[in-house]
């Protein structure tokens, strides 16, 4: 059985902070595991969704790459 309540912010808020200390710190962690979850989803699709480099701007990076260590050896 399921029941959905229409509640404002501000009853909400006043039924939290009625709740016994363990309870409040239970709430607590649900919501920040919530939120680190939320972080790292948009973190991982915004590196995936990001650009990237063609062939030939790899070549022109490990052409670089060849061309500095070259020149710290001598």
């Amino acid at each position: 059985m399921q029941v959905q309540l229409d509640i404002e912010f501000a009853q909400l808020l006043k039924m939290v902070k009625t709740l016994p200390s363990g309870q409040l710190q239970r709430l607590k962690a649900e919501i920040e595991k919530e939120a680190k979850a939320d972080k790292s989803a948009d973190l991982e699709t915004l590196l995936l969704k990001g650009p990237t480099a063609t062939k030939k701007q790899l070549e022109v990076i490990e052409k670089n790459r060849k061309a500095i260590n070259q020149w710290r050896t001598n």
